[in-house]
């Protein structure tokens, strides 16, 4: 996505929050996260990360991967490229 100036998406099912964290300080320090159009670094980010805890209800895990695709389709609606991304499939499942 960040290659076609498109939008990335991760939905992370059952996380710990230190995953989650570590995975938003390398968007940042990658600078995957930054617009390869527009270098000015005020610009808004390109990803959007959605997470539920692995200590949260079913119920609330399950959501997490249906937030983050209403997200992806959001910006599929507005003409954007996307790349969705769900991790961990098996406790998406298992949420359900």
């Amino acid at each position: 996505a960040k290659a076609h100036g498109g939008y990335s998406v991760f939905a992370g099912v059952g996380e710990r929050t230190r995953e989650g964290n570590d995975l938003y300080h390398e968007f940042i320090e990658s600078k995957v996260n930054a617009d390869p159009h527009n270098p000015d670094p005020s610009v808004k980010s390109k990803c959007a990360l959605v997470f539920g805890q692995m200590n949260e209800p079913p119920g609330a895990r399950a959501r997490v991967a249906l937030t983050g695709l209403t997200i992806a389709e959001d910006f599929r609606d507005k003409g954007q490229d996307v790349l969705f991304f769900v991790d961990n499939i098996f406790r998406f499942t298992q949420a359900g």
